[in-house]
């Protein structure tokens, strides 16, 4: 298996070619919500993405931390991401947001009605059916830009 959820720039170089996935977050009355959106990695693994300040993930977020990530749902890898999520911190909101431009130029990201979200992966799982029999891996992860409870 070429990604290998032990390390850390396997990951993010997986993250960083495909640029976009789906995320799930949990809904005040407990339901899911999943969305399709642009990601980015940063060398650390942590994961930036942005969204409408207004949209339902947003408000989800503030309220419950929980995030899901599948990445790659057009070919035989996969990788599943599971961890927590909050608002860029408002002190490194405009690195973060360069940071995102470097990786997704033409980003709304510093407009004020965007929100830019830090993923901090607690738990990758990779899947590879390319091969015969298929190979599954997986990680617990305990680093991050923000702190994690």
């Amino acid at each position: 298996m070429v990604l290998d959820p032990h390390e850390r720039a396997s990951v993010v170089a997986f993250l960083r070619d495909h640029g976009r996935g789906v995320v799930a977050t949990v809904s005040p009355d407990g339901s899911p919500e999943a969305a399709l959106v642009g990601l980015v990695a940063l060398d650390d693994g942590s994961i930036l993405f942005n969204a409408f300040a207004s949209s339902r993930k947003v408000a989800n977020l503030r309220v419950q931390p929980a995030i899901a990530l599948v990445v790659g749902t057009s070919g035989d890898v996969t990788l599943q991401i599971e961890g927590t999520a909050a608002l860029a911190p408002l002190d490194r909101r405009d690195a973060l947001g360069e940071e995102f431009l470097r990786h997704a130029p033409g980003s709304r990201v510093h407009d004020e009605a965007i929100a830019l979200i830090v993923v901090t992966p607690q738990w990758v799982r990779c899947y590879d059916a390319s091969t015969a029999p298929s190979v599954s891996a997986e990680a617990r992860w305990d680093r991050g830009i923000l702190p994690s409870d």
